[in-house]
């Protein structure tokens, strides 16, 4: 039987919501809803997670969504959704190839529980999808690379010299490489498209030299298309939502969206990393143009923190984080679609954003910012304190 306590598994251990709370919370998500985005201020929180996994779960077990919408590759949701459907393998082994921040033992209990639910409702079962189109992998590297050793061997080391590299983006992303100190120095974009011409300027014309030039297109499209080499933190927002509202149109199916707040936020949003973009759209903001009321978005997160990759400070006094602390009190919720919450809390607000590239030196510049919190949220979340999650091997 699938597990539905707070207190069920590393995800959802010791979380300072009540099972009554979290159930308040579904319920009001849920009411009139199509598509609900539950949206975190960091992915490195057990706590945050655990909530979100919870949420999720009543949305599922007592209101009726059927689908999981994740930041991740068409494919990587194509292997995470036939493991909850039955698949062959273990959670961990379904997460392989899925972005670096679900490599998590959370991660891995989460989609445990929905493969036990689907076991016991084989005619109704919950579907994920990727909200991002078909992506580059390991896998296509190793094929370009063997294409290559065979067809034109004395080109393999200059080949090799372009994609070794750029390959760590995919346990790394390429701007958190540079953040870090870790990155080797040229764009990873560059070292792609030569990569690319290299492997296009082969003699070869069988069918396994058109299979490495596609691999190659790939490849080159997914570092062109990072974050770091678009040098935007927003992704691509009118894809994904053009996804995820596509997805939910043709299966009729109620949908959660799990993302960081910069995604699911239901405005404009504007990244303090990098004030001089101005307001973004965002993918919650998108889906809110397309269904109104019915895209509902909760925002979850903190006050402070040791999360493993940083310690958090204490927020400054003007980000929403401080303002919805109290002494004392381990989380709290608003929803600010209530008339006099909204007129106490409305207001352009900022709220801290913890990625990748966070370090407490930067704090002051590690948020968002929305010209309305009650535009942007329609149900806030805030915990106390945040602990880091599980990685998994």
């Amino acid at each position: 039987m699938p597990n539905n306590t707070a207190s069920s598994g590393p995800s959802t251990a010791a979380l300072p919501l009540s099972d009554a709370e979290l159930d308040e919370i579904a319920r009001r998500s849920a009411a009139g809803a199509t598509v609900v985005g539950l949206g975190e201020s960091t992915r490195f929180s057990r706590e945050t997670f655990g909530v979100r996994d919870q949420l999720f779960r009543r949305l599922v077990r007592d209101h009726g969504f059927r689908a999981l919408a994740v930041q991740d590759s068409a494919g990587a949701g194509q292997a995470l959704d036939a493991y909850v459907n039955g698949g062959a393998g273990s959670a961990a082994s379904a997460l392989a190839a899925a972005w670096r921040p679900w490599h998590t033992a959370e991660m891995a209990t989460a989609l445990e529980w929905i493969r036990d639910f689907n076991r016991e409702h084989p005619a109704d079962p919950v579907r994920i999808l990727g909200v991002k189109p078909v992506q580059a992998g390991p896998a296509d590297y190793d094929a370009v690379l063997a294409h290559v050793r065979a067809s034109a061997p004395d080109r393999l080391a200059q080949l090799t010299a372009h994609l070794e590299p750029i390959r760590t983006a995919h346990r790394i992303d390429e701007h958190v490489q540079r953040a870090r100190g870790l990155h080797p120095g040229r764009p990873f974009a560059e070292h792609a498209r030569d990569a690319l011409a290299l492997v296009e300027s082969l003699p070869d014309t069988s069918t396994d030299a058109e299979d490495a030039v596609a691999r190659m297109r790939l490849i080159v499209e997914f570092h062109e298309h990072s974050v770091a080499g678009c040098g935007n933190y927003a992704g691509e927002a009118e894809l994904w939502a053009g996804i995820i509202a596509d997805f939910q149109r043709d299966t009729g199916l109620r949908a959660v969206y799990w993302d960081g707040i910069a995604h699911t936020s239901a405005a404009d949003t504007l990244l303090g990393a990098v004030p001089e973009r101005g307001p973004q759209a965002t993918v919650g903001s998108l889906l809110r143009e397309r269904h109104g009321a019915r895209y509902v978005s909760v925002a979850i997160g903190f006050h402070h923190g040791d999360l493993g990759v940083a310690v958090v400070p204490d927020p400054a006094p003007d980000l929403i984080d401080a303002k919805l602390a109290e002494p004392g009190l381990p989380a709290r919720w608003l929803d600010l679609r209530e008339e006099e919450v909204r007129r106490q809390w409305d207001g352009p607000a900022k709220a801290r954003v913890i990625s990748g590239v966070y370090t407490p030196e930067r704090d002051a510049a590690e948020h968002l910012a929305v010209a309305s919190l009650a535009e942007a949220f329609d149900l806030l979340i805030h915990l106390r304190e945040a602990s880091p999650v599980h990685w998994l091997p």
